[in-house]
């Protein structure tokens, strides 16, 4: 699939600054081109503590993360920052779905998962999906 088939996200999407966290290079590339090609704002970590510390220097409306990274694996990640008070969306990503740690630490709030292998059409569903979600709940507030 050309990624000029994929359906654009609306004009709003420009403001979005998305962080990826995959160690896979391939996998990295071919998401943070696919968002960027769709109008997002991408910064990519190989990390989860390369990411954390993006976090700590970045605002951004979303993060997508792999489960099993080296150094800070994604559950790591996403703990770190709800213990450290950020409610940044989060789709976690992985070839094996950690579910006993997603059911044991429900406080993570991830806002949806991915299994990989996944086609990049379902990514993007998915980040529209989330930050629409994410955009609809901060407006009740």
């Amino acid at each position: 699939m050309n990624l000029d088939q994929i359906s654009r996200p609306q004009a709003s999407a420009h403001s979005h600054r998305i962080l990826v966290a995959e160690d896979d290079a391939g996998v990295r590339r071919l998401n943070t081109d696919a968002l960027t090609g769709s109008g997002y704002h991408v910064d990519a970590a190989e990390d989860g503590a390369v990411a954390w510390d993006s976090l700590q220097t970045k605002a951004y409306r979303l993060l997508i993360t792999d489960h099993n990274m080296p150094r800070m694996s994604g559950i790591e990640l996403i703990k770190k920052m709800r213990t450290s008070s950020m409610t940044l969306p989060v789709i976690l990503v992985s070839g094996e779905m950690p579910t006993t740690e997603l059911e044991k630490f429900s406080w993570l709030r991830i806002s949806a998962t991915l299994p990989k292998p996944y086609v990049i059409t379902d990514l993007l569903k998915i980040v529209s999906d989330v930050l629409r979600m994410a955009a609809d709940a901060s407006e009740r507030t």
